[in-house]
């Protein structure tokens, strides 16, 4: 079977392996001129299964107008008409109930610990390095509310089975040492210690070359224009270079996913949430991370990435705006400088964005569309690294008839149909 996947992010790479593996010709689309140029070029780092959420919580609403009001606030919501925003904003809302939270988080959950799983397997099988470590990563607690807020997680993650560790101040500082500066700033934390830390633009990179010698041919700097469709069967993906035919289309596009399905009738609840991300070089190894950090009072995650430091975090409601104006610097910054000061060359650092595809629920749109041949694997907003291999393993097994090995309930667009 030819397969054409439109996307060459860290979605479309992985995607293309399996499929690949799977003895498909594999043909990979991208405006950009090489992968993972976009989203997937200096997320925060994390591969964070164990920290797997949906945004839509009981009690995010009162937070949300809290983080609005903060002097660093994590949340910016831009005063636009934008009904495709306001759309999206109602829908996350009707999810911020425990029973919703409950179910989301559950089917994150399985998307992402069978994520970790094919990435440990991919690793052994093809050696492939991304200044990647294995050893956990801590959220931590500034507040004695935030701490007990943890206890309805800690309970969906026993019933998922997935690994933690209550931890106090000295449980964080045997993990993480450079924190000791900061004891006094901490209550305690909660540690997962199946969660990793890696480069997804270093291991997307190496994982196309990979991919090249299987075979998967990569058509790059060419802008995807739309795609045909007769009799409820897609028929050619049309580009600024001519046409494209395959036996199935699968739509890795991320933020971009809704724009070109639309004129097709479908709707994906998905929105671009911006972020930004410091990689800043490390000075002094001793006073940075050994490997993940996230602040959950600034939502702030600072990762260990070799010689580097990864800082990533904030949410902006503001389209496609990419700018990187220096204020919203300060927001990622002062977590870096507050927890691990003296660290790194802050002056050095390369500020970044990026748009995450979110859904209103958290949970990836995986699998087959009302279109006989057309594919979907996107939405999967801040987790893209994290659910990457899981989700393109099992969206293989679709085009290729074949059982996935994860239970597919809730995973398909199907579910905003009922």
């Amino acid at each position: 079977m030819r397969v054409v996947i439109l996307g060459s992010g860290v979605i479309g790479v992985t995607s293309a392996w399996y499929l690949a593996q799977a003895g498909h010709e594999v043909v990979v689309i991208d405006r950009q001129p090489e992968p993972a140029m976009e989203t997937s070029f200096a997320n925060a780092g994390q591969i964070s299964p164990g920290y797997s959420a949906p945004w839509a919580a009981p009690g995010v609403p009162l937070k949300a107008i809290k983080w609005l009001m903060q002097d660093l606030a994590p949340l910016r919501v831009a005063p636009m008409r934008d009904p495709a925003m306001l759309s999206w904003l109602v829908r996350m809302l009707a999810n911020c109930n425990h029973q919703a939270y409950a179910r989301n988080k559950a089917r994150m959950l399985r998307v992402a610990e069978y994520s970790r799983d094919c990435l440990i397997e991919l690793r052994r099988e093809t050696g492939i390095e991304y200044d990647n470590r294995a050893q956990g990563l801590i959220q931590l607690f500034r507040s004695e509310q935030q701490l007990e807020s943890a206890a309805n997680d800690i309970r969906i993650l026993e019933s998922c089975g997935v690994s933690y560790e209550s931890l106090d101040v000295d449980g964080i500082l045997g993990h993480e040492p450079a924190l000791k500066h900061v004891r006094d700033k901490l209550v305690g934390g909660l540690r997962l210690p199946g969660d990793e830390t890696g480069d997804c633009f270093q291991f997307t990179q190496a994982l196309a070359e990979r991919c090249r010698a299987l075979g998967v041919e990569f058509r790059f700097s060419t802008e995807i224009k739309r795609l045909q469709a007769e009799q409820g069967k897609i028929t050619a993906v049309e580009t600024d270079a001519g046409h494209v035919q395959g036996d199935a289309y699968l739509v890795a596009l991320g933020s971009y996913s809704p724009a070109l399905l639309a004129p097709l009738g479908i709707k994906l609840p998905i929105y671009p949430v911006k972020g930004f991300s410091l990689t800043i070089p490390i000075t002094d190894a001793t006073r940075a991370p050994e490997s993940t950090v996230m602040d959950e009072t600034y939502k702030v995650a600072v990762s260990r990435l070799g010689d580097r430091i990864r800082v990533g975090g904030t949410a902006e409601l503001t389209g496609f705006d990419l700018s990187t104006p220096e204020s919203r610097r300060a927001n990622v910054e002062f977590v870096v400088n507050d927890l691990f000061a003296g660290s790194g060359d802050a002056s050095a650092a390369e500020l970044w964005t990026g748009l995450r595809p979110m859904t209103p629920d958290g949970t990836p749109i995986l699998g087959r569309t009302r279109y006989d041949g057309l594919y979907l694997n996107t939405g999967h907003g801040t987790l893209g690294w994290t659910m990457s291999l899981g989700s393109a393993r099992y969206v293989s097994a679709i085009i290729s008839g074949t059982t996935p090995m994860i239970d597919t309930e809730g995973l398909s667009i199907s579910r905003y149909n009922r």
